[in-house]
């Protein structure tokens, strides 16, 4: 399966995207499921139940929408992906009780976008424990190459399974990458929860394998394209404001 990760739709605060047009966009772009991620902001038990049915209503007409949360801590600083809880685990929890939650659950964790405020420089041992993976690259927050503060985690334990995600709120942050899940898991989101406890999946950016990324020399020609759009993104944007002044 081909499976697009961290999107969020308008049930989250910052989302603009209903959960059919999602399901349609991602069909249409071939992805076989999505992997949900809605901010934890404003969710409870019932709100939590109301979603996943949303979602599988959605899923009849485009890709499967698997539900899930991303949650943040009270500053609004660590954020942590879960997929396969059956309940809603709270709001604005601490990562660390937020994270044996998810353990306790047998749900999946994946530390999302680490170099935002630094986050990466804050992980403490209990969390690689409790996590099964970490978000090596995020369009919205690390543009068009990895992180290097993700790989660095990475390499402090290697059970970690690397993980690449839209962070989708608009179109601007589509981009080609994926994750492959091993097999044919049909259209059952439990089947696809299994297939995250399994581990049976791995990360495809832009068709490259991770170990393909750790290559000194793509990681520089990446990091040189995202600082060009980078320079790029900022020169409009003071073209934009100028011509509003």
């Amino acid at each position: 399966m081909r499976v697009a990760a961290h999107v969020h739709s308008e049930w989250s605060y910052d989302g603009s995207w209903s959960l059919g047009d999602l399901a349609r966009l991602f069909g249409r772009l071939r992805y076989d499921a999505v992997l949900m991620s809605e901010h934890d902001r404003g969710f409870d038990g019932d709100r939590w139940r109301e979603y996943a049915t949303a979602c599988s209503d959605a899923s009849k007409n485009g890709a499967l929408l698997v539900p899930g949360i991303e949650y943040s801590d009270a500053a609004n600083a660590a954020h942590v992906l879960v997929w396969g809880a059956d309940d809603f685990l709270g709001e604005g929890l601490e990562t660390v009780d937020m994270l044996r939650a998810a353990r306790a659950a047998s749900a999946t964790a994946v530390l999302a976008h680490p170099a935002r405020r630094r986050v990466h420089e804050r992980v403490e041992p209990e969390w690689l424990e409790l996590l099964d993976g970490i978000e090596i690259w995020n369009r919205k927050y690390d543009g068009i190459a990895p992180s290097a503060e993700a790989f660095d985690l990475l390499a402090r334990e290697a059970r970690l399974r690397p993980f690449v995600g839209f962070d989708f709120h608009r179109a601007r942050q589509l981009y080609p990458i994926s994750m492959t899940f091993d097999g044919r898991t049909g259209r059952d989101p439990d089947a696809v929860f299994e297939a995250l406890s399994n581990a049976a999946y791995r990360a495809r950016p832009i068709g490259l394998s991770v170990s393909a990324l750790r290559n000194p020399a793509v990681r520089k020609g990446l990091l040189a394209a995202e600082g060009f759009r980078s320079r790029a993104a900022r020169a409009r944007r003071r073209s934009r404001g100028s011509k509003t002044r």
